[in-house]
């Protein structure tokens, strides 16, 4: 049998870490995790810290807003494995109440939103038969967040390139200040999380004949409200379930039977989120 390989982007911290520390947990100590993120030290400290067993886990940078860090990376695996089972794009920029959204939305939607095509352009051609490749998004993500006047903007995109393109233009209206005289919403969030979604869904009206008959999942996935600092500064998260805990969902996701009714989806808790009303 051949090893499984697993790699977890924006793993050094929160549910990033607790995705890659559940893979390992999960799989055998003939498979590898790829624990990934932008900073050496931080890598190299969080791959330390994860308890033995399981999966060999192993450190590699990994800075998705650098336009040519995913393909890079998956042509390194690609030559150490032959492909990969197992792909969470965990990297996330966050955002606090007090950032102005016209300073940080190139550097937001260069990592969120850019980051996520690159990383599905990259591994999605190295999945293996009953792959997963599973995108962190969020319940934000669907069209119910937008004003309907804004819809055509994500419904029905049918190309990473088109979705990289209504994200351009929603990115530079915030930059510019024109979003805030439109219909956008003021939470750059929800924008970046539905054209997320919208990346998913995009690559799996490419890829979903092939991939079903594989046996393989494309899905976006929303782990619900976490209990961490950045989420604090919004909300009441005291209540809120740790990563640790938010992660067993998505780790059930990756390792289960795929269901085809998931595929090219944003799945919470193992169910099925509306795309669109109605």
């Amino acid at each position: 049998m051949t090893a499984k390989v697993a790699l977890v982007t924006g793993a050094t911290q929160g549910l990033g870490l607790a995705l890659a520390e559940g893979l390992a947990q999960r799989l055998t100590p003939e498979d590898t995790v790829y624990l990934t993120g932008r900073d050496l030290g931080r890598v190299t400290q969080a791959v330390a810290a994860l308890p033995g067993g399981g999966a060999r886990v192993r450190g590699e940078i990994l800075d998705v807003a650098h336009p040519e860090a995913a393909g890079r990376l998956a042509a390194q695996l690609a030559d150490r494995h032959g492909g990969v089972d197992i792909v969470f794009g965990n990297a996330v920029m966050r955002v606090g109440p007090g950032d102005d959204p016209r300073t940080i939305v190139d550097a937001y939607a260069e990592v969120n939103n850019f980051g996520t095509t690159r990383l599905l352009r990259a591994f999605a051609p190295l999945l293996r038969d009953n792959g997963r490749l599973l995108v962190v998004a969020s319940s934000l993500g669907t069209l119910h967040q937008l004003a309907p006047v804004l819809h055509d903007r994500f419904a029905g995109l049918s190309s990473l390139d088109e979705v990289d393109r209504q994200v351009a233009a929603w990115r530079d209206a915030v930059r510019d200040g024109s979003a805030r005289a439109g219909a956008w919403p003021g939470f750059v969030n929800i924008p970046s999380k539905i054209g997320q979604v919208a990346a998913v869904r995009a690559l799996a009206h490419q890829r979903r004949e092939r991939d079903l008959a594989r046996g393989i999942l494309l899905a976006a996935v929303c782990p619900g409200m976490m209990n961490t600092p950045t989420s604090a500064l919004w909300w009441d998260v005291a209540g809120a379930p740790t990563p640790a805990q938010a992660a067993a969902a998505l780790l059930k996701l990756a390792s289960g039977p795929a269901d085809p009714a998931q595929y090219g989806q944003l799945v919470r808790d193992g169910r099925t989120l509306p795309w669109s009303p109605g």
